[in-house]
């Protein structure tokens, strides 16, 4: 694992925002919907591309298929990879 990912993780990991190089974890303490009042999330993006979301109530990354589509590079599926998705 790279260490732009180790440092992805642990963002991820200690609930934070956090911005190197061209990969970005944006921590979101909640988000209200109608199914559910508070859902705490942290979305990765690479090169401003939302590559997925980690779910922190469900402990469960969730793949942006639409982005990974679109952009299937070693980079992308090495994130992904590096935060437990099969890709």
């Amino acid at each position: 694992m790279r260490k732009i990912e180790k440092a992805m993780c642990l963002a991820i990991g200690q609930r934070k925002s956090w911005r190197e190089a061209n990969t970005e974890v944006i921590y979101q303490p909640e988000l209200s919907t109608p199914e559910r009042a508070c859902i705490e999330y942290a979305r990765v993006y690479l090169h401003g591309n939302h590559i997925g979301t980690f779910v922190y109530s469900l402990n469960r990354f969730d793949v942006n298929m639409a982005t990974l589509t679109q952009w299937p590079t070693r980079t992308t599926k090495s994130r992904l990879r590096a935060l437990g998705a099969k890709v």
